[in-house]
């Protein structure tokens, strides 16, 4: 009997059309972004005042999320040594920003400038409507290298502002 009546509540039944509830399907994200979210890559943070660490945060107002993203750089190399994040928003931003740290390690910072977000996307497989959260990471990105070529500025140890430049101008 109850099989019957919630057949018939959500449509099932004797070849009726269904209902909207019973086409509404649960979201199924790609195994990457699963991957990320239910075991995410370099969660933690940085010390801020560490004059080798650039810290980019953002957030997208309009659905909560909010990414804070550090990178550690060889100030001999120039290379990204290490990268953190901490994320709070949904699975998509989680996932994006567990990437994003993956991608920058052992990289030159000019070569990150040109990580997009259409990459991050396009790995996760992320939905349209998740598009915001790989921009977000792209951003932070950009941010966090901002962030530490600022403070390379700032203390007078970089002559060169040239990467600084580029993530003005993108």
């Amino acid at each position: 009997m109850l099989r019957y009546t919630t057949k018939r509540l959500l449509g099932l039944g004797f070849g009726e059309a269904q209902s909207p509830a019973a086409q509404l399907l649960p979201r199924l994200y790609h195994e990457r972004v699963v991957d990320h979210y239910n075991h995410p890559r370099n969660v933690g943070s940085f010390d801020k005042s560490d004059p080798t660490v650039g810290t980019g945060l953002v957030g997208a107002p309009a659905c909560g999320d909010v990414m804070k993203l550090q990178i550690k750089v060889d100030e001999q190399s120039g290379k990204i040594v290490d990268a953190c994040f901490k994320t709070f928003g949904c699975g998509s931003a989680i996932a994006s920003s567990s990437v994003a740290t993956e991608w920058v390690k052992g990289k030159q910072m000019e070569e990150v400038l040109t990580i997009k977000n259409t990459e991050i996307a396009k790995h996760l497989s992320l939905p349209p409507v998740k598009l915001h959260c790989s921009m977000l990471a792209e951003d932070a990105i950009k941010a966090a290298i901002k962030d530490y070529e600022a403070k390379r500025a700032k203390s007078g140890s970089n002559s060169d502002t040239a990467p600084a430049e580029k993530v003005a101008n993108a």
